[in-house]
């Protein structure tokens, strides 16, 4: 495993948008171990300091950047503070998210607009910032978090179903259209995973206990997903290994969807 890890050190610049906590902040620490130099984008600016200071204290080039994906100046002014500590921006993870458990008559338009703003625009915003550098450079990494709800529906999430299956299209697309300037675009679907936000969604939710049996039961594994083991796929799709694999969308959801 030593041997693995050490021929995919290449040190380059990542930003992990949403990189505070759960799958972000995992994917962060993976690619960290990768030899990469790594910002952590986050709206809690606490927490993304924190992850930046354990990076650092193992060795690894690392800053916490404030940002909020839904406000297009906070992307900008974010970016270019991860590209004037780190350098330019050759990685970027888009693990911004937010959703809660409502059934779809029960949602209104205020909280589509959040929904759709979080997941889905806010990796537009992220995307366009950085996909020029990356064209000039002829060379780059985008992998998008989705989600397997984007893929097979799922109860409840009717609004996030769609922005997270919009990502997968807009991943696609920007795979294509950049394929021969160096730069692959992938996606990585989790299933239920055990994170902070899948607790704050249960937490609000009716019958919290019964939905968490109800959403391990619909894992032939038998159990919600852990963060470093979607992270794994982050990192590896964001390797110079995966130089071949473009707009591909990668299930990390323990068998609950099969392609």
């Amino acid at each position: 495993m030593a041997q693995a890890r050490a021929a995919r050190l290449k040190g380059r610049v990542a930003v992990v948008c949403g990189g505070a906590r759960g799958i972000g902040r995992a994917s962060a620490l993976a690619l960290a171990r990768e030899g990469n130099a790594v910002a952590i984008a986050d709206l809690r600016e606490d927490q993304a300091a924190a992850v930046a200071s354990e990076l650092q204290d193992a060795g690894a080039r690392a800053v916490a950047v404030a940002m909020d994906v839904t406000d297009p100046a906070a992307v900008r002014v974010g970016m270019a503070h991860a590209s004037d500590a780190l350098g330019a921006v050759e990685v970027l993870v888009n693990c911004a998210g937010w959703d809660e458990f409502k059934p779809f008559l029960a949602t209104e338009e205020p909280f589509w607009r959040r929904v759709i703003a979080i997941n889905y625009e806010g990796c537009l915003r992220t995307t366009q910032a950085v996909l020029g550098g990356m064209a000039e450079r002829g060379w780059g990494r985008i992998v998008n978090l989705s989600s397997d709800a984007a893929r097979v529906g799922s109860a409840q999430e009717a609004v996030y179903a769609g922005a997270k299956a919009a990502v997968i299209a807009f991943t696609k697309t920007i795979a294509r259209e950049f394929a021969r300037d160096g730069i692959t675009a992938n996606v990585v679907c989790p299933g239920s995973t055990d994170t902070d936000m899948l607790e704050e969604m249960v937490r609000g939710a009716p019958d919290s206990e019964r939905l968490v049996g109800a959403l391990e039961r619909a894992v032939p594994m038998r159990r919600l997903g852990r963060p470093p083991e979607v992270a794994e796929a982050v990192a590896f799709l964001a390797s110079e290994e995966a130089g071949y694999i473009t707009g591909q969308t990668l299930s990390v959801s323990g068998g609950l969807t099969m392609a």
